[in-house]
């Protein structure tokens, strides 16, 4: 399909059987997506050779791929997923860090796709794994400066990072 340029699979068993019916290959097809079709091909050369007999099983490949059958995708998916998951907390122990930051790290990014953003996928997970220890280190920070302020009006201490705010919210009431 790729090198004749059809991307799909209804298009590209159409052309087979209009060669097979204009007798250009002989065409069998095995109407099992796992056992290749039979295909005879024949030479037009004018010479005395032969014809290529290809009428063999191409069992290697099948002409429709294992991606459009649900049922065997599934398991597919979730065989990937396990080892997946594995991956990411055998390098979250490496990183010395909990366990469970490697569940909620595998969970949310197995949510939504493994993409950044919602868009674009993911090229380096162990970057985006980094990054998600540091952003939890920061949520760690921020949660405990809340926990030591009674004020709610308080924001914390890395909110702003430069030197022109305050960390309280200002009253405008109040004369200057």
């Amino acid at each position: 399909m790729k090198l004749s340029k059809i991307g799909s699979t209804a298009t590209y068993h159409k052309c087979i059987k209009e060669l097979n019916h204009w007798k250009y290959i002989l065409y069998k097809p095995s109407h099992n997506p796992f056992k290749g079709s039979k295909v005879k091909l024949f030479n037009f050369e004018s010479s005395d050779k032969e014809d290529v007999n290809l009428d063999r099983s191409l069992n290697e490949q099948a002409l429709i791929s294992n991606t459009n059958i649900n049922k065997h995708n599934i398991n597919f998916i979730k065989l990937e997923a396990i080892a997946k998951e594995k991956l990411i907390l055998d390098f979250f122990k490496k990183e010395k860090y909990p366990e469970l930051e490697a569940k909620k790290f595998f969970n949310h990014y197995q949510g939504i796709g493994w993409k950044v953003g919602g868009k674009s996928k993911i090229t380096d997970w162990q970057a985006t794994a980094r990054s998600w220890m540091l952003k939890a280190e920061e949520m760690k920070l921020s949660a405990q400066v809340q926990k030591r302020t009674n004020n709610p009006n308080d924001l914390p201490l890395d909110y702003f990072q430069d030197n022109l705010h305050v960390n309280q919210n200002k009253n405008y009431d109040e004369p200057l």
